[in-house]
């Protein structure tokens, strides 16, 4: 098997309106609904943008995670923000991340690729392996939260090693 370390796509259906499933990545509000426990974007003049203001290209972002102590921070560049349909941000060490929002076969998908991911030991298993398995729980907890109004994540610091936080 010839497995492309440098990236990775996974995708999803989850029934909401593309508008909703654009502003849960490019709002405050709407990533910290399903998916953070703190977001912060600033635009270029370091402006922290509103809860329902959407990002805009060159934003930058800070998330705390659910689950973390906030000495876990990711910070990170808005590179894409098209207010439709279409959202990438750079993830740190980790690469690019590319969101394309789109029907399919009468489904609304939620795709992600995770690109750029570095080629060395670190890369292959934190941010190929790793990521995947991360944005895989949190685009399936993404669908439970919009779809039955059940979020999945633990938030209990105390508690490690669990594919939930």
């Amino acid at each position: 098997m010839n497995i492309d370390w440098s990236q990775f796509k996974i995708r999803i259906d989850i029934n909401k309106d593309p508008e909703t499933l654009y502003n849960a990545w490019a709002t405050r509000n709407g990533i910290e609904y399903w998916f953070l426990r703190k977001s912060e974007y600033k635009d270029p003049s370091g402006r922290i943008r509103g809860g329902d203001e959407q990002v805009s290209v060159g934003d930058s972002y800070t998330w705390l995670w659910h689950g973390w102590p906030d000495e876990t921070v990711e910070h990170g560049e808005i590179l894409e923000a098209n207010g439709r349909d279409k959202f990438s941000f750079r993830f740190g060490n980790a690469g690019s991340c590319h969101v394309n929002i789109y029907k399919e076969n009468g489904l609304q998908i939620v795709q992600l690729i995770q690109d750029n991911i570095p080629l060395t030991e670190e890369g292959k298993f934190n941010f190929h392996v790793g990521c995947k398995e991360g944005w895989t729980f949190h685009l399936t907890n993404m669908k439970s939260i919009y779809e039955n109004g059940v979020d999945l994540k633990n938030k209990d610091l105390s508690f490690k090693g669990l594919v939930n936080r």
